[in-house]
C-alpha cells in the first residue's frame, strides 16, 4: 500500500505525547512528512484490532474489508489533527465507530424480522449443551441487529459485541455517559419488544 501526501508538514518534530508508543509518533510524524512506509508500518500495526472492531458492522466479508480501508484512509486523511491525547488505537477505533455508523446510515434496505429469526434465537437461548457454534450464534445475533435502528444497533453493538464500558462507547460515539445509558435502556427495550412481536 503506497501512501503519499500533498502538503508535508513542518519539518520540526512536536515531542512525543505520554499517552503515545514512542515507535507511533515517530511514524506518525514521519508520514506526515511524506513517508509512504510510516503509514504502512501504522496500518500493519493496527489493522488487526480494527478490522476485529469493524467486522461488528458487517458480516459481507468484502464489505468489512472496504470498512476496514474506508477506517485507515480517513484516519490517514485526518493525522495532522492527531494530538496525541489518547493512545493512537483509541483514536483509530473512534474513526472506526464513525465509519460504521455513517455505513449503517447509508444502508436503506430493512428487512422485517421473520418468524424463523426469532426461532433461532429462541433456540440458542435455550441451548444448554452447548450444541451451536459460536459462528451460527454470531450469525443469529447480527441479522437480529441489522432489523434494529442505527442508534440502537450501535450502542448495543458497543456495550453487549465489543464490551465497551459506558465511558468508552461516549467516547467514541461522541455522546455523553447520560445519553449512552439512555439509548441503551431503550435499544433493548424496542429489541425485546420486536422479539416479542415476531415470536
Amino acid at each position: 500500500m503506497k501512501w503519499t501526501r500533498s502538503s508535508p508538514s513542518a519539518l520540526a518534530r512536536p515531542e512525543c505525547p505520554e499517552a503515545v508508543d514512542a515507535a507511533d509518533w515517530r511514524d506518525i510524524q514521519a508520514a506526515l512528512d511524506g513517508d509512504g512506509d510510516a503509514y504502512s508500518r501504522l496500518v500493519r500495526r493496527y489493522q488487526q484490532p480494527i478490522a476485529a472492531s469493524m467486522w461488528r458492522f458487517t458480516r459481507d466479508r468484502g464489505q468489512w474489508e472496504e470498512l476496514v480501508q474506508d477506517v485507515f484512509v480517513e484516519a490517514y486523511l485526518a493525522l495532522g489533527t492527531y494530538r496525541g491525547l489518547s493512545p493512537l488505537l483509541h483514536w483509530l477505533r473512534r474513526i472506526a465507530t464513525r465509519v460504521g455508523y455513517r455505513w449503517w446510515k447509508q444502508r436503506t434496505r430493512r428487512q422485517a424480522l421473520t418468524p424463523s429469526l426469532v426461532q433461532d434465537w429462541d433456540r440458542l437461548l435455550a441451548d444448554d449443551r452447548g450444541d451451536s457454534s459460536p459462528s451460527e450464534a454470531a450469525q443469529v445475533v447480527h441479522a437480529i441487529l441489522d432489523r434494529a435502528s442505527v442508534r440502537d444497533r450501535l450502542v448495543l453493538t458497543l456495550l453487549y459485541l465489543e464490551g465497551c464500558t459506558v465511558e468508552e462507547t461516549a467516547r467514541r460515539t461522541g455522546w455523553s455517559v447520560t445519553m449512552v445509558k439512555v439509548q441503551a435502556f431503550r435499544a433493548r427495550k424496542r429489541l425485546a419488544k420486536i422479539l416479542k412481536k415476531t415470536s
